[in-house]
């Protein structure tokens, strides 16, 4: 099922193969990009970032516009009821493809598959496991033991119920069978004031969620589910390595309504691999836990599909507990 979608997505861009010219002088107007992203958190400066730098290169001005709510469906009907002619695209997160069609499944609107089409990768935000600074446990193995010697387990805070860091945390509960729950707050500054605290024990986050609570030394961050150590914090083990399987990110992808010319679509992937690539870009994306991939319009596809079908059986799983 999920190669036949690809397969869509390749035929679709086929199409528009012979339109060459309408890249030429694109963009020679603004370009906008539609993100479910709230102004201000972290995947809406990652956004910025990258806008400002391609507005550099395009001579051209980049807007970002916020579009928050219902799980990112606010965001992806902006984007899709747009012209076609790719001076709107699509800055979708990883929850809107990962999450929203299976707790929508048979309500949503239109298939996000036939909507968009992939364009690349702006950044992955890996979730890291942080405990409280008073927790028996150095590293990933002796968090598991702990939770496993206790009899009532282990309580685990993320920042909201059917989000990445909440789904990490189910992940690693499943490969580790450590004997471990979840606990549903309000928002992440809840939680990891709750940890800091010490009224629950285990956090998932993304790291910049987490640096407040590592720098004023409340918390200490265990592991990055992360296929590899990271390369700014190479001392910060990766959660594969003690259990494999357990990589997790929240991700920010460029997409482009379905029936933008395939020229566009290449160009803009040709200039936002540029800007991705720049030593400035990547010391700022870094400090903001953010880490881009180098891909094609069609790996990036490929990417989606392998986190649809890594996710939609756990958020199914997590949706029959509620």
């Amino acid at each position: 099922m999920k190669r036949s979608r690809l397969t869509f997505w390749c035929a679709a861009a086929a199409l528009f193969l012979s339109a060459p010219a309408q890249a030429q002088d694109y963009p020679n107007k603004p370009v906008t990009f539609i993100t479910p992203a709230a102004a201000g958190n972290s995947p809406d400066v990652v956004g910025r970032l990258v806008a400002d730098k391609l507005s550099q290169m395009w001579k051209q001005q980049a807007v970002i516009l916020n579009r928050p709510g219902a799980g990112g469906l606010i965001a992806a009907q902006a984007a899709a009821n747009v012209e076609k002619d790719g001076y709107t695209l699509y800055m979708s997160q990883a929850s809107t493809f990962n999450v929203l069609p299976v707790q929508q499944e048979g309500k949503m609107p239109f298939d996000l598959m036939k909507t968009f089409a992939p364009i690349g990768m702006i950044g992955e935000q890996p979730i890291a496991m942080a405990v409280n600074k008073d927790v028996a446990a150095k590293n990933v193995a002796e968090l598991i033991a702990l939770a496993n010697k206790s009899k009532d387990g282990m309580l685990f805070a993320a920042t909201n119920r059917g989000g990445q860091a909440h789904l990490t945390g189910e992940l690693f509960r499943d490969k580790s069978k450590a004997n471990m729950s979840f606990v549903h707050a309000a928002g992440g500054a809840v939680s990891l004031n709750d940890v800091i605290a010490g009224r629950i024990p285990i956090m998932f986050e993304g790291l910049a969620g987490l640096t407040p609570g590592v720098q004023n030394g409340g918390v200490r961050l265990l592991g990055v589910a992360a296929i590899k150590r990271l390369p700014n914090v190479p001392d910060l083990p990766a959660i594969n390595e003690t259990v494999p399987g357990v990589v997790s990110s929240g991700w920010i992808v460029m997409m482009a309504p379905m029936g933008v010319p395939d020229a566009v679509t290449q160009k803009v992937n040709a200039d936002l691999r540029k800007v991705v690539a720049m030593p400035d870009v990547v010391e700022k994306m870094h400090t903001l836990g953010t880490y881009s991939r180098d891909l094609t319009p069609a790996q990036t596809g490929e990417f989606i599909l392998s986190e649809q079908k890594l996710w939609w059986p756990i958020v199914r799983e997590v949706n029959k507990t509620k």
